[in-house]
């Protein structure tokens, strides 16, 4: 099957009356399993959290906004993280990356049973001087149903989201991607009740997705018959901004006495970016160095 690659597309239908988004995330997705070593049930989760993140982050307008997409359940997953910029990169993690539960009774990775009940929190900093931040309780735990409800209750946006991924024999990543259709406010009874039917005859984004269809084919099965216009295609991706730099500053953060005791104990820091995953290693002089530099900036 050719692979052309993570993507998301923008698009509207219906005179700008709907504006819709499709991803399809399998690299950004298998890259996430690998680097996590997470289990199907994990990977399925995360990854589904991934599609969305990569979707909602190109939603927003700023070079350096960023978006934080937190679910936080008393499932066996523990929560999940992800992050997003506008620019398609995204990035996350999992508290339990390892975990193991039985299929649900559609035979299908109970996503749901990992999560359990809780919260699903989005937070868009967008340069101003707080970050908007909405919150609502988990209604099924699937995710995509979480985040419909979500934007109709935080936002007052009528949505559907579909995301989904598909998993090998071999537990890696077969397919991943999703959907975000969108209604705006001029949108009538009369559309949103066409736009309803057309929606309920998609029964799985990994499906269409398995069938060879790409983001904008997906859209075209959707809103097909309400004047789909593609507005623009945006490179996906797993990226981690994590550094070296950024890791010295959070262990200068920890405080001089903290510091001191790692010194005491005469073995190197090891540090690992909870995101990706990258480890990184400070020698004992190095930590010394750091606390130097605490003690110049006093």
């Amino acid at each position: 099957m050719e692979n052309r690659g993570d993507y998301i597309v923008r698009a509207t239908a219906a005179d700008a009356r709907i504006r819709a988004f499709a991803a399809s995330t399998r690299d950004l997705v298998e890259e996430a399993r690998k680097r996590h070593d997470t289990s199907p049930v994990a990977t399925a989760a995360l990854g589904r959290l991934l599609t969305a993140g990569a979707m909602m982050g190109s939603m927003m307008k700023g070079e350096k906004d960023v978006l934080t997409l937190r679910v936080q359940g008393d499932g066996p997953i523990g929560g999940i993280t992800v992050t997003a910029a506008s620019n398609g990169d995204v990035k996350g993690c999992v508290v339990n990356p390892e975990v193991l539960i039985h299929a649900n009774a559609k035979g299908k990775l109970d996503v749901a049973g990992a999560v359990g009940r809780g919260t699903l929190t989005v937070i868009r900093d967008i340069g101003l001087k707080e970050p908007y931040s909405g919150q609502i309780d988990l209604v099924s735990g699937e995710l995509a149903e979480d985040l419909t409800y979500y934007y109709a209750v935080s936002e007052q946006v009528p949505s559907s989201v579909g995301l989904g991924v598909l998993m090998n024999r071999e537990n890696t990543v077969r397919q991943a991607g999703g959907f975000i259709i969108q209604l705006m406010p001029e949108a009538g009874d009369e559309l949103i009740d066409e736009l309803e039917a057309h929606l309920s005859q998609i029964t799985s984004v990994t499906e269409l997705l398995d069938r060879g269809m790409g983001p904008e084919e997906i859209l075209g099965q959707i809103l097909g018959g309400f004047g789909l216009e593609i507005l623009d295609r945006l490179p996906a991706r797993f990226r981690c901004d994590c550094s070296r730099e950024k890791v010295e500053k959070a262990l200068i953060s920890v405080g001089r006495e903290e510091l001191l005791d790692m010194i005491r104990e005469g073995k190197p820091a090891d540090v690992s970016c909870h995101f990706c995953g990258e480890h990184y290693q400070f020698r004992t002089e190095e930590l010394e160095e750091l606390v130097r530099r605490l003690e110049i900036d006093k």
